[in-house]
């Protein structure tokens, strides 16, 4: 799992890339999370649109960040998932769970900055 960092409007976006299926990189980017919520930033848009697989680790990872951000007082809103992530996510009916957005713009707009 690889991801970059930027930032649009105090609202942290973590660009995935390639697979999301927990392993290693599973425990860096719980890192990256508990990093952001000690210097404050809460508001995070999970873009999913350069991702081609995701697994039920995988999903776990995104959950877990979401459940810290929500703790935090923050959220986790996800965009551009593939037709077959987002599949997955309304097999496990996820998608209830996550805001999810078309769109990178509109994600950054739910947000209401």
């Amino acid at each position: 799992m690889t991801y970059s960092v930027s930032e649009n409007n105090n609202i942290v976006i973590l660009t995935f890339k390639g697979k999301i299926m927990g392993g290693p990189a599973a425990t860096d980017f719980q890192d990256e999370i508990r990093n952001l919520i000690e210097i404050g930033k809460t508001k995070v848009v999970g873009d999913l649109s350069k991702v081609n697989f995701m697994n039920s680790s995988g999903l776990g990872i995104i959950i877990i960040a979401l459940t810290s951000l929500r703790n935090a007082g923050g959220d986790l809103k996800i965009c551009g998932a593939s037709e077959r992530i987002e599949s997955l996510l309304m097999v496990t009916k996820l998608i209830t769970v996550f805001d999810h957005h078309r769109t990178l713009d509109q994600a950054v707009a739910a947000f209401g900055t």
